[in-house]
């Protein structure tokens, strides 16, 4: 009887509105994998932060076996940073490099070089969030939006939820479980990465383009913003009924702190990574938008 192909899944973790990248790795190349993701040295839960961190830009690569678990990997884990982590802790592996070398297998559509740039800012990045305690800061109290959504992270982030809705969704507060791409749902999905066409999309969808807000609360439904990383993703925040911004990078967590570790007051201050471009903020009125 003939022996099983080894297979093997890698989604790079690093868009927030588009769906994330996914190369399928079998045969000889499965196996060369398998032989860099052996695990040396283990590392003790506490020591490795709160990875992924809900931030923008790479946040790792989620690593499936379909086939079943083999040379002591678990079926299902993430690496980052050299480590491969599970729930109960992280190895590090044989091979430290290994993200890097998975970017020259990247799909169409992905820049290497870009990814490369992405996964040393997520290093940088990683070391500066694991000196602060980014999940217990206090909101600080600011004039209220009284017709926004409150903020509850804890609606979206749970297993039934989180990982299928995106920041569009959690901006519309809006669910459809689908990953929702503006304009997707009039027919009139963007066709470029860029302020333009997105917006375009997002008005298609009935959201209200308002770059005259200014940050301010409407008196019906609720703002949010649309941010671009050009080219390459967009991403879209909302005021809460705090008056204080928060966000759902790609299928992480929602968070309503930005990639310093700060409040968000206004994202066109915020730090937003590789999302340079501010385009606008819109209006959402509840009950007439409809996404897909």
């Amino acid at each position: 009887m003939a022996a099983k192909e080894i297979t093997l899944r890698v989604t790079i973790d690093l868009f927030s509105g588009r769906p994330n990248p996914v190369i399928d790795f079998s045969g000889k190349r499965a196996e060369e994998l398998l032989e860099r993701l052996k695990p040396s040295t283990p590392i003790a839960r506490e020591l490795l932060g709160t990875p992924p961190i809900p931030t923008l830009g790479y946040r790792g690569m989620v690593i499936e076996q379909p086939g079943g678990p083999m040379k002591g990997l678990p079926g299902s884990f993430r690496l980052l940073g050299g480590v491969a982590v599970t729930p109960a802790g992280g190895q590090h592996i044989a091979d430290p490099e290994l993200e890097e070398f998975i970017c020259g297998s990247a799909p169409k559509g992905v820049a290497v070089e870009r990814l490369r740039e992405e996964i040393q800012r997520y290093r940088e990045l990683e070391a500066f969030w694991n000196r602060f305690p980014w999940d217990k800061r206090a909101p600080e109290p600011v004039y209220p939006c009284p017709c926004s959504p409150s903020y509850e992270p804890a609606w979206w982030n749970v297993a039934a939820r989180q990982p299928y809705n995106n920041c569009y969704n959690y901006a519309t507060n809006y669910r459809t479980d689908t990953f929702a791409q503006p304009g997707k749902a009039a027919g009139a999905q963007y066709g470029a990465l860029n302020c333009t066409e997105v917006r375009q999309g997002a008005i298609a969808d009935a959201l209200l383009d308002s770059p005259q807000a200014d940050n301010v609360c409407p008196e019906v439904g609720h703002l949010v913003a649309l941010v671009i990383a050009p080219n390459w993703d967009f991403h879209w925040y909302r005021k809460g009924r705090d008056g204080l911004w928060s966000h759902k990078p790609g299928a992480t967590p929602v968070t309503n702190v930005d990639n310093s570790g700060q409040v968000i007051h206004d994202p066109r201050t915020a730090d937003r990574g590789p999302y340079t471009d501010f385009c606008t903020f819109m209006l959402v009125k509840h009950g007439h938008i409809k996404i897909a």
